[in-house]
């Protein structure tokens, strides 16, 4: 399968994503039944526009991101404008934000609007090397035009969590049973499914669109050795980021709920390992191909 394929099935599989949660979000209403069902059609249509136009300003808010100004980091304005010269797209804003734990993520409805959003101890405790080879996976998800669906799917998948919640309380609390056909058993039992549901349909895209940035940004940089070292050290020295919004974890290049709590037993990235290795080996296909490129030309 050759990357064009690659990335228009990656895409269809994202913009399924975002139909599936809309999907679910319209179907807890209908099980809830009366008034709900056309409350959470409204509310479903609502959470795409509010995704679509303002996506980006949710998670960079969740995140307590700051602008990063040039002066501040003259040498990472450099290096981000030269990957997205050869990535063929525009400067996307830069952020930093809070936590010595590193981590970034891309977002925005395309690249026009695009931003990158760095953890504080990515850019201080990181080498530059290692730095380039994370700011290459972001703008890879850039290039590929999925930061919009994921920013969608995050808004989305934090609604259901919501209204999961609210369904709990009204659990607890107690509620008029009159107008729910599934009564306080019934929306409990929602409460508990849907957001288990929300992450079994990030699992079915959020990998692949992974492996395609990872691909994409080894392209960018010559080599995969930056990012599978960036990731490596990432990976050893991650622990669970308590302070996270567990909807957005899925735009970071690790997931930041990384460890042995309930809310990583579904996991939207693949392992870190299996990362580390498909790069591994796209720098020697890239080597062999190279050697044979320059025995061709020296037997020519």
């Amino acid at each position: 399968m050759n990357a064009t394929t690659t990335q228009l099935t990656t895409r269809l599989r994202t913009w399924a994503l975002v139909a599936g949660l809309t999907a679910l979000t319209i179907a807890i209403g209908a099980l809830l039944g009366g008034t709900f069902l056309w409350l959470f059609v409204a509310f479903a249509i609502a959470f795409n526009v509010v995704g679509y136009f303002f996506s980006d300003r949710i998670a960079l808010r969740v995140a307590r991101a700051r602008p990063l100004r040039t002066t501040e980091a003259p040498e990472l304005y450099a290096i981000v404008e030269r990957l997205a010269e050869r990535a063929d797209i525009p400067m996307p804003r830069l952020y930093v934000m809070p936590g010595e734990q590193p981590n970034a993520f891309a977002t925005g409805r395309n690249p026009q609007h695009a931003a990158v959003a760095m953890t504080q101890g990515l850019l201080t405790t990181m080498e530059s090397e290692h730095v380039r080879g994370v700011l290459a996976h972001e703008l890879a998800h850039i290039r590929n035009r999925d930061i919009l669906v994921s920013s969608i799917a995050a808004t989305i998948a934090g609604a259901i969590s919501a209204i999961a919640s609210v369904l709990q309380l009204s659990f607890l609390f107690g509620g008029d049973e009159d107008d729910n056909p599934l009564g306080l058993l019934g929306s409990l039992a929602v409460a508990i499914l849907a957001p288990i549901a929300a992450t079994l349909l990030h699992l079915g895209v959020s990998r692949q669109r992974e492996y395609l940035a990872d691909a994409t940004a080894a392209r960018l940089l010559g080599s995969g050795a930056p990012l599978a070292d960036a990731l490596a050290e990432i990976d050893q020295r991650s622990a669970p980021a308590l302070e996270i919004e567990p909807a957005t974890a899925p735009m970071y290049i690790v997931n930041p709920l990384a460890g042995g709590t309930v809310a990583t037993l579904f996991s939207t990235h693949p392992p870190v390992r299996e990362r580390i290795r498909r790069l591994r080996a796209y720098g020697q296909r890239a080597r062999a191909e190279r050697t044979a490129s320059a025995a061709r030309l020296s037997g020519a």
